[in-house]
């Protein structure tokens, strides 16, 4: 299977995540709409949610993973399943502790995240939320384990499909457990925390028959001999090392984004869930793009890496980053000249109201800023990663985390909460850029022929398709139209579809071979 295969089938299967998860925060929103219980639920959920990035589809995957793919081309599937067998008993051993320290930590966990919810009433709520849901993130750091094994194995589909089932069962917890938990006289959003349960239970189930299949379901040490065992060894060692800094590379973006809740806390009532919903939209294209690019090259990156051969190497990141550039550049200009339309359709709704689409709407726009740096970030980190490189992304991390707090000083008094997502948002293009030039300085990366007469083929079609996407956002009173909801959804999807032949026809026109992004 080609590349743009192997992604095309994560992006399809990720799409359908993100559009059951558009249909679980449109629900929420219009049954729910924008309070101090919506914002304790999205702290609580952000509590997980942050020690799954970091420890389980952060630092474990992005260390665990390029070992795997040396270790299955030097050792065979014999001592990929040795390393399996001993990454899997540490892991879950950690991961008991880890859920029984969060879930008694739970009130100072939210305190250092949100104080601020402590005058609107909603720490209280977002305290017994944590506590509800924080082993959660046991499920996901397994089922970031498996998946890593997985794609290790080329078997993408399994993975990429998992985070549907969490929106299924979310959707279930506000259909049906919502008004149940009224009728029961408890407050329905709690419904939400067991179905965030359930949803991990069900990713974890989904993994075990596709890794048994292969012969990678891990072997689980119960022994303190078998703890021993995987402690020793040395290729276990060697990913334990790797997660250091790849941890602390991680946990800047995360603080980064720990601080700017911790900020959001203290702004107007809501600040919380406007740029929660702002952040679903930026990680549709950004879990399209840079999450599926990223998931196919780490491992191919990683084998070249191991058979030196560098040409390979260097020819897969180009490919990667014109492809990012082809597509995540028209959706950065989505995000910023046409949010506002984007969030009337998909949240206007029921409780959701005109201001709660007016400042989601600024806030998305500082996520349009910076979606590129986003996306590019994902094929440029598993660059390093690939060769094992963890110090250098977690240096450029850091630096961007000092960064993003720097603009906060002089954004969010005059921006409020919007500011916070500007800031992210150009320290990520910094973040990035760093990156490109650290791998072309290291030999890592050397340009093919073309990039300047592609750049300016890709911005030709971003200047018409501006044109286009500006008119239909000023044409139409996206608001006005909330009680016309099928003209609403229908003029929308026209706008896209009709931007979409645009923006390729004239890429086509222009001389830019589509098809060549297949030929790997």
């Amino acid at each position: 299977m080609s590349l743009l295969k192997s992604a095309s089938t994560v992006s399809l299967l990720t799409l359908a995540s993100r559009i059951t998860g558009l249909v679980r925060d449109v629900l929420f929103s219009s049954v729910f709409g924008v309070s101090a219980l919506t914002d304790a639920y999205n702290i609580a959920f952000r509590i997980p949610n942050l020690f799954r990035r970091v420890l389980g589809e952060g630092a474990f995957t992005q260390a665990f993973v390029p070992v795997l793919a040396a270790t299955k081309t030097a050792e065979g599937e014999a001592g990929a399943k040795q390393l399996v067998d001993h990454i899997g008993t540490l892991l879950i051993w950690t991961l008991v502790l880890l859920c029984i320290a969060g879930i008694v930590g739970a009130p100072l966990m939210v305190w250092a995240i949100a104080s601020g919810l402590q005058k609107s009433g909603g720490f209280d709520a977002a305290v017994v939320m944590t506590r509800w849901m924080f082993p959660y993130i046991g499920f996901m750091s397994l089922v970031a384990l498996a998946g890593g094994i997985l794609n290790t194995w080329r078997k993408f589909v399994v993975p990429a499909a998992s985070p549907v089932l969490l929106n299924i069962a979310l959707i279930t917890s506000i259909v049906v457990g919502a008004p149940l938990f009224r009728r029961w006289g408890i407050e329905p959003i709690y419904a939400q925390c067991v179905g965030v349960m359930v949803g991990g239970v069900l990713q974890l189930a989904l993994q075990l028959p596709a890794l048994r299949r292969i012969g990678m379901l891990p072997r689980i040490g119960v022994s303190f001999v078998a703890m021993r065992a995987s402690w020793n060894d040395p290729v276990t060692r060697k990913v334990l090392r790797l997660m250091v800094p790849a941890l602390i590379g991680v946990s800047g973006a995360q603080i980064s984004l720990l601080i700017n809740t911790q900020i959001a806390s203290h702004l107007a009532e809501g600040s919380v869930s406007w740029i929660t919903n702002a952040d679903r939209l930026m990680e549709f294209p950004s879990a399209l793009l840079g999450v599926a690019l990223g998931v196919v090259l780490m491992p191919q990156l990683a084998v070249a890496r191991a058979a030196q051969d560098d040409a390979r190497f260097s020819s897969l990141l180009d490919w990667g980053l014109r492809l990012i550039l082809l597509l995540a550049l028209p959706c950065a200009l989505a995000l910023l000249v046409f949010a506002k339309p984007l969030v009337s359709v998909l949240f206007h709704n029921g409780a959701f109201s005109a201001l709660d689409v007016q400042r989601t709407s600024v806030a998305l726009m500082g996520y349009g800023t910076g979606l590129l740096g986003i996306v590019a970030i994902k094929v440029l980190a598993a660059g390093f990663y690939a060769r094992h490189d963890m110090r250098t992304p977690m240096r450029v991390s850091l630096g961007t985390l000092a960064l993003t707090q720097v603009l906060n000083i002089f954004l969010v008094p005059s921006l409020q909460h919007a500011g916070l997502t500007l800031s992210i948002g150009l320290a990520q293009l910094v973040n990035a850029g760093l990156l490109v030039l650290l791998l072309r300085r290291s030999g890592s990366f050397r340009p093919e022929p073309g990039w300047a007469r592609f750049i300016g083929q890709v911005l030709a079609g971003m200047l018409v398709l501006a044109v286009l996407l500006v008119w239909a956002n000023q044409h139409f009173d996206w608001v006005a139209l909330r009680e016309q909801r099928l003209l609403r959804i229908g003029l929308l999807a026209g706008v896209l579809a009709a931007a979409a032949v645009l923006y390729f026809g004239t890429l086509t026109l222009l001389g830019v071979r589509l098809r060549s992004f297949i030929k790997r």
